[in-house]
């Protein structure tokens, strides 16, 4: 089994629900590791490791609170690129969607959104949707690339399961696109 990147949502190193739910699909498909960006980012490591992720790999620099979303597709990228990843995770949001879809742009790779599980198939990931206001299920699977596929809130259950949570520094190289937009005021 290969690793599964997983993007995480968190405010000042707080951990929201919704990545300790990707963990638990993550560890389904491979060895998990968290992707931790921004602010607080170092500080994510224990509870993301108390809940499977084997190694975090975190950038805290200023320009993931500065701009918009392009950053933080940088750091997906770059991730991505040190650890081969079979699979990419993250929370289905606006913003989430939106780093997903410009990700798997980059990578070549197709995308499934709003998935409500996720797991390992003979084809790598299958990825259960909900469609029509759940009248009906679909089952997907990406066949090229590596598969990103951003999951519902609330789509698993949150299990603890200790890990290395290893910190690795994520070096990040800002593209020319990723201060397109600065964030003036929130």
């Amino acid at each position: 089994m290969g690793e599964v990147l997983v993007f995480v949502d968190h405010v000042d190193g707080a951990v929201r629900k919704p990545t300790l739910e990707l963990l638990t699909i993550a560890r389904r498909l491979g060895e998990p590791v968290a992707v931790a960006l921004g602010a607080g980012a170092g500080s994510t490591a224990g509870v993301l490791g108390a809940h499977g992720a084997v190694r975090v790999l975190v950038s805290e620099a200023s320009e993931f609170a500065e701009y918009l979303v392009v950053p933080k597709v940088d750091a997906l990228e770059a991730a991505a690129k040190v650890v081969g990843p079979v699979a990419v995770l993250v929370a289905s949001s606006g913003e989430g969607k939106e780093v997903a879809a410009r990700l798997a742009l980059r990578l070549g790779s197709g995308l499934i959104t709003d998935a409500v599980d996720v797991v390992a198939g003979d084809g790598g990931a299958v990825a259960t949707q909900s469609v029509f206001a759940a009248s009906f299920t679909t089952r997907s699977r990406v066949t090229s690339g590596v598969p990103v596929i951003t999951v519902k809130p609330n789509s698993a259950p949150v299990e603890a399961v200790g890990a290395a949570g290893a910190v690795e520094e994520l070096a990040v190289t800002f593209g020319a696109l990723a201060t397109g937009a600065r964030v003036v005021s929130r």
